[in-house]
């Protein structure tokens, strides 16, 4: 009976992810927000943002704040937070991507970088499943504290991933295959980018690379990514294959804390799967990506600061998941559901600098099928 009412809870959430997945994906990178009962007066400010916060565009508390507040006509469009700093420039008031390595790769390559801020951050996580997650915690890959599941050992789990061991290696009959992390194509997607620099301090025995440890990790790294396979180009729709498809074929990923949160407010009817089966594991250390917000006119500036607004960074959080870095509490895990959700993110890995980032991803370029 309970294997029954967890298979109508599963058949329920691939629906729910499978009309989220089609709704985000409209237009693939050319997907804009239409804000209903736009006035004329408004100032319309046109940008790329990452996938990761399309959603925010997307709510109507927000957007009433930015539209009666501020007089402001937001038209947005997604795109890959590496892809958008890397393309020709178009006529644009602003870039939001992932991470101050974007921001700094932006700037060192184009001259029209009127301000720039940080508006949120999201700690890089994993997602896996119950399962999985009970298999690396019994290979002390994975240790549970107060509710919180930490990747206390990644070199070990790099070193089987690289031994090509399988899941029957470690104990987990029910899964066919070798042990692998699913991720973003790092060329493309910031969360996959990240991924990649963590990968590559583990590698560097704990230390950040720099232009001179880069070199010898550089051929390890490329092997690791190149053993992926087929990556998506974005953080949501990795996510929601993860969500739709399960342990089976994807039984851990790379992700933003931010993603589980947004889901499960917006479908809390799925949360008695999500709160049994899938489980949020934080690398220790692991790495941040910020969220710096790149102004590119005098409109992109009014925008940036309209986002400073203490209400946006109390539902940013609440209904989004995106902590602000803020004091006084406005990162209580208590406003959600989900379970496992540290108040601060303590174990934190310096990112290496935009030139070694740069170098790692050109390196991985052809993999993304980028010359």
């Amino acid at each position: 009976m309970k294997r029954f009412f967890g298979l109508i809870i599963l058949l329920v959430i691939a629906a729910v992810c499978g009309v989220w997945f089609m709704l985000n994906q409209k237009g693939t990178s050319d997907y804009s927000i239409p804000i209903p009962g736009k006035a004329s007066t408004l100032t319309k400010v046109t940008g790329l943002a990452g996938s990761e916060k399309m959603e925010l565009f997307a709510d109507k508390e927000i957007m009433e704040i930015l539209e009666r507040k501020e007089n402001l006509d937001i038209d947005v469009k997604k795109a890959g937070s590496v892809e958008m700093v890397r393309m020709t420039p178009r006529a644009q008031d602003f870039l939001w991507p992932a991470n101050r390595v974007n921001l700094e790769y932006y700037q060192e390559t184009h001259s029209d970088v009127m301000r720039s801020a940080d508006i949120f951050n999201s700690p890089i996580v994993l997602y896996s499943w119950d399962i999985v997650t009970d298999a690396l915690i019994k290979n002390a890959i994975v240790q549970q504290r107060d509710s919180i599941y930490y990747v206390i050992d990644l070199p070990k789990l790099l070193e089987l991933i690289t031994a090509k061991k399988t899941w029957k290696d470690i104990g987990l009959e029910q899964l066919y295959g070798k042990i692998m992390i699913r991720s973003t194509d790092p060329a493309k997607s910031n969360s996959g980018n990240m991924f990649a620099a963590l990968i590559a301090n583990t590698l560097n025995k704990g230390e950040m690379v720099t232009q001179e440890s880069i070199k010898e990790v550089l051929p390890r790294l490329n092997t690791f990514f190149a053993r992926l396979g087929h990556m998506e180009h974005s953080s949501s729709v990795l996510f929601n294959m993860f969500l739709q498809q399960g342990a089976g074929a994807y039984p851990i990923i790379v992700g933003y804390e931010n993603q589980l949160l947004e889901f499960a407010n917006a479908h809390e009817e799925t949360l008695p799967l999500l709160t049994s089966k899938v489980r949020i594991l934080y690398p220790f250390p692991t790495v941040w990506a910020s969220h710096p917000f790149i102004a590119l006119s005098k409109k992109g500036v009014k925008l940036m600061e309209a986002l400073k607004n203490e209400k946006i960074y109390e539902l940013a959080w609440k209904k989004h998941g995106f902590r602000s870095g803020l004091s006084g509490g406005k990162s209580d895990p208590s406003v959600f559901k989900i379970p496992g959700i540290p108040k601060e993110i303590n174990g934190v890995m310096q990112t290496p600098s935009a030139s070694v980032m740069n170098m790692i991803t050109e390196s991985l370029l052809p993999l993304s099928g980028i010359k």
